[in-house]
């Protein structure tokens, strides 16, 4: 039964992927594809190879650091979003609703609407800061190197904050509420019921919910493309994908560098999947 499936997935994600291994052991050249040379690992640890490369350890940094500031600050909003939406109230389906809107936009939509909010001249954000006396000079978020990889991050979380508020929402209204009646029953102080009660039974949608986002921020692409383009202090090793197979042409040094994405995400995702069942049990015992 699970074959048409299966067969389907390895024509749609496996073949290029060793397509891509492949190519990321020769030297093609996007000119010319059908004439190449196999070079073994010459791309990830030659003389000029990826492990070498003090352009792709620093978009390696930029990555990680970037989605550790974004989950992070996701996570502590979206926790604290799902605890409002939580309580009872007759906006609750109306704010669930407009919840979704930032997470609705395509990300292409909203980093270019957030470009031009943020712009050193004509931007609203810097029109209105210096008027309330938050800033005395108009920034450039976006082209100062202090600056840039910070605004995008806020312009993720603004985006995917509704993304971990809603998993985790649903995380909340799994609790039984038997725990709080017993609770307020005992005088338990609200913040000991956070701390005692939903926090460890929310933990497992939390941590699932955080897995997901930690993977999808190391592949970001297009906020970051869009936002900033090409530059350094902002690169992703997305766009530094990209820009090796798109703009140089080097489509065995690019292939090399995605595939080097490809295994760290696969292997974090092992790692996170043993950790998260490892959870599960203790949870169940």
């Amino acid at each position: 039964m699970a074959a048409p499936m299966l067969l389907v997935l390895a024509a749609v994600g496996g073949w290029p992927l060793v397509r891509t291994i492949w190519f990321s052991l020769t030297d093609s050249e996007l000119a010319d594809l059908g004439n190449y040379a196999f070079i073994g690992l010459e791309n990830y640890v030659g003389e000029y190879g990826l492990l070498a490369s003090p352009e792709w350890w620093q978009a390696v940094g930029n990555t990680l650091l970037f989605s550790g500031l974004s989950v992070t600050l996701e996570t502590l909003l979206g926790l604290g979003v799902a605890l409002l939406l939580n309580q009872a109230s007759r906006l609750r389906t109306l704010l669930r609703a407009a919840l979704l809107v930032p997470w609705a936009i395509p990300t292409v939509v909203s980093a270019k609407m957030w470009s031009w909010m943020l712009h050193d001249q004509f931007g609203i954000v810097n029109h209105h800061l210096p008027a309330l006396g938050v800033i005395t000079v108009p920034l450039a978020w976006t082209a100062d190197p202090q600056l840039s990889l910070f605004s995008i991050v806020l312009v993720d979380v603004w985006k995917a904050t509704p993304y971990m508020a809603l998993l985790i929402l649903a995380a909340l209204q799994m609790v039984p509420l038997e725990c709080y009646e017993a609770a307020r029953v005992d005088g338990v102080p609200r913040w000991q019921v956070f701390r005692r009660i939903t926090l460890p039974l929310i933990l497992p949608g939390l941590l699932v919910a955080m897995v997901f986002r930690t993977l999808d921020a190391l592949r970001v692409f297009d906020l970051i493309y869009v936002m900033t383009s090409n530059s350094r202090d902002t690169q992703s090793m997305s766009v530094f994908v990209r820009e090796q197979l798109i703009d140089f042409g080097l489509v065995g040094y690019g292939s090399a560098a995605a595939t080097c994405l490809f295994f760290m995400i696969a292997l974090l995702s092992i790692v996170a999947m043993s950790l998260l069942r490892k959870t599960f049990e203790r949870a169940a015992a």
